[in-house]
């Protein structure tokens, strides 16, 4: 799918895949002050083990790809039927999914998603988002979930965003997955009472503000991630809403639409 100068596909070849962990790398390392390790280092690349099993969604600018992608977006996306025959979910490493595992049809892990600093305009954002849904139509997936992170280690400067989540998002108890023991951090640091809910939601980056609006969830408590410099939550999207707006905006005879 096109708009203008910007395509939206999937991964193909490990140079496309080189180019998403470069984008990253200088997102989350450069810009958000995430602690490499030495081969992370290194190579000037965000990479790890669960890259070479999962599929990549990626945002390329075709006007500035010469020789190589200029991949200015991307998703990272690992289907339950992949990661049960290799290692488990990345997510896993932090929550307990239990939950999420039992339930009923196919799921997809969400991660290491980011936009260069030049480029975060709606049109990407809606760019990886019809590419995220068609993925979720043509896999047919039902949930969709992944690590939410909130910037900072200190969960009492992110009081008044963890307990809005707590109060007015939590999972159903069916499907809520819950902070691993030793990485638990209670997200209940303030009542509804103390509240302001409207600045609560403001303050809350605007990617889980992105999933809220299509009806998303957090689980149990929250994890502090040193290395990637975050406080993060479990966010668990039933994808229903995701596809009928899919539907009803780009389908046409039974292809997505390439235009905006």
């Amino acid at each position: 799918m096109r708009f203008n100068n910007l395509e939206v596909r999937l991964a193909e070849t490990e140079q496309d895949v080189d180019a998403a962990q470069e984008l990253r790398y200088r997102i989350f390392y450069g810009e958000k002050g995430a602690i490499p390790r030495a081969e992370v280092e290194l190579r000037k690349r965000d990479f790890d083990d669960f890259d070479r099993i999962c599929d990549h969604l990626i945002v390329v600018d075709l006007e500035r790809s010469n020789g190589a992608p200029k991949v200015v977006g991307t998703y990272r996306l690992l289907r339950r039927s992949v990661a049960l025959e290799h290692s488990g979910f990345y997510t896993e490493q932090e929550f307990d999914v239990t939950n999420l595992l039992d339930h009923p049809g196919e799921i997809v892990e969400l991660g290491r998603s980011c936009v260069d600093r030049e480029y975060r305009t709606r049109a990407v954002m809606q760019l990886l988002w019809r590419g995220l849904a068609e993925y979720i139509y043509l896999h047919d997936i039902v949930l969709m979930f992944g690590c939410g992170s909130l910037p900072g280690t200190e969960p009492q400067a992110l009081m008044p965003a963890l307990s809005y989540l707590h109060h007015f998002h939590l999972a159903p108890q069916r499907l809520r997955p819950r902070a691993l023991d030793e990485h638990y951090v209670d997200m209940k640091l303030l009542s509804r009472a103390e509240l302001d809910r409207e600045a609560a939601l403001n303050a809350l980056p605007p990617l889980i503000k992105g999933y809220l609006r299509v009806g998303g969830y957090v689980g149990d408590g929250a994890v502090v991630d040193h290395q990637f410099n975050t406080t993060d939550v479990c966010i668990i999207v039933k994808t229903d809403q995701v596809t009928e707006k899919y539907h009803r905006h780009y389908i046409r005879s039974g292809r997505p639409s390439t235009s905006p």
